[in-house]
């Protein structure tokens, strides 16, 4: 029987569940627990079995739970769960049941998290993955309520857009000119096969892995674009980001670069005797992808030897938007090259670098879309000279204003002789 009693100064919502488990609710006032108290029963009216064991426990779920994800996330977002799960969830909440953790238990725990000197990013990892394990748990009939929502906000692990975008390293133009230069005069050949690869990162905006997953058939060298279709993550091919294949814009020092890379590929095929031409437009003597690791080896030997600051490759990403945006290109079609899912998302990410030097004009160009007659030039006179009419749409100052001496000119002219 659901009920609201008094204790200790709050108001408590006694209620059992749509799996018929027992919960106990704490709230400020009565009428926040009559809220309550209303919600619940609405949700209890919908009775459902759960499929797990209502008193299963969290490391059991937890191997549940990444089973039914395994196919339906990105590889290098499982092997980060699974680690999460590892390190930080298993040891310490392991043995506690899904359907008794508390909301209290786990800000107490996060907390823990964050002043045994663990990096706030890390912990919002780690709240993260609770999180959506606890969603699925929802799903099962464990639970009916996911305890651990809305906590990063009250614990701050999730970082502002202000300083998400001071965190952003992306290269000046300068920098990345100097960047390209080192790479492509590199005296080891092995790395200086990489200035191709280096180039399109930065005219394109790819993320790495959708750059090494590249195939000849998905350049278009004749009308300069790029078809974006797959990605490498954790050594495995799969889709981009987002899930979607995108076509980016190729530049004209882009293309003929990767005209010349398939010139010299074709005459690498010829020379080794190989059967036909790798697929893979960035890759090994063996016709493979090139490794992931070993680019960013070569990344940062470049960047030391042009005695740059500390960048990543993911940075020429950072700086294809960034620059683009200050001079002027679209937001929409910048964030459509990434490949991001909203607009909202580009913008918050690289909001420092949008242009903000004013339109042509102004605010007086505005007067010119509206279509308004605001001033009328004299027809006689001087042109130059500007005459503001005294009333729009009504007669001009030549004719006759006033109805009654216009009957009476008229009259004595119909009598003149």
């Amino acid at each position: 029987m659901a009920c609201i009693r008094k204790r200790r100064g709050k108001w408590v919502v006694d209620y059992r569940d749509a799996a018929g488990v027992r919960r106990w609710l704490t709230c400020e006032t009565r009428r926040a627990a009559e809220i309550v108290l209303a919600e619940r029963l609405d949700e209890s009216r919908q009775p459902r079995e759960p499929v797990v064991d209502p008193d299963i426990r969290l490391e059991e779920y937890s191997h549940r739970w990444l089973n039914l994800i395994r196919m339906s996330v990105k590889p290098r977002t499982l092997d980060s769960y699974q680690q999460t799960l590892r390190l930080h969830l298993l040891p310490v909440l392991g043995p506690v049941k899904v359907r008794t953790l508390a909301r209290g238990r786990i800000k107490m725990f996060l907390a823990t998290k964050l002043t045994s000197g663990l990096a706030r990013n890390s912990v919002r990892i780690v709240h993260a993955t609770l999180r959506a394990m606890l969603n699925a748990a929802i799903d099962d009939g464990v639970i009916s309520a996911n305890p651990a929502d809305k906590l990063g906000r009250s614990l701050k692990l999730v970082t502002p857009a202000a300083v998400r975008q001071e965190e952003i390293k992306a290269m000046t133009r300068e920098q990345l000119s100097t960047f390209l230069a080192t790479a492509r005069a590199a005296s080891i050949p092995y790395e200086r096969r990489h200035y191709t690869l280096f180039l399109l990162l930065a005219r394109t905006g790819l993320r790495l892995g959708e750059a090494l997953a590249l195939q000849w058939k998905d350049l278009n060298l004749v009308n300069h674009d790029i078809r974006v279709v797959r990605a490498i993550s954790a050594g495995r091919v799969g889709t981009p980001k987002n899930g979607h294949p995108r076509t980016v814009s190729m530049s004209t020092q882009l293309g003929t670069a990767l005209l010349r890379l398939q010139v010299e590929r074709k005459t690498e095929t010829i020379k080794q005797g190989w059967p036909e031409m790798p697929l893979w437009v960035f890759c090994t003597a063996a016709g493979t992808p090139l490794d992931e690791s070993r680019v960013r080896k070569v990344f940062a030997k470049i960047l030391k030897t042009a005695a740059l600051p500390h960048f990543s490759p993911h940075g020429l990403r950072h700086s294809y938007a960034s620059q683009l945006l200050q001079l002027g290109e679209s937001p929409q079609w910048v964030q459509e090259q990434l490949g991001h899912k909203s607009l909202e998302l580009t913008t918050r990410t690289y909001g420092r670098w949008l242009a903000k030097r004013p339109i042509r004009g102004g605010v007086n160009a505005l007067d010119e879309v509206t279509g308004s007659k605001v001033v009328a030039k004299i027809e006689s006179g001087t042109p130059d000279v500007l005459e503001i009419p005294d009333s729009i749409g009504g007669p001009s100052r030549t004719r006759t204003l006033d109805p009654l001496i216009k009957s009476q000119l008229l009259y004595q002219l119909s009598y003149a002789p």
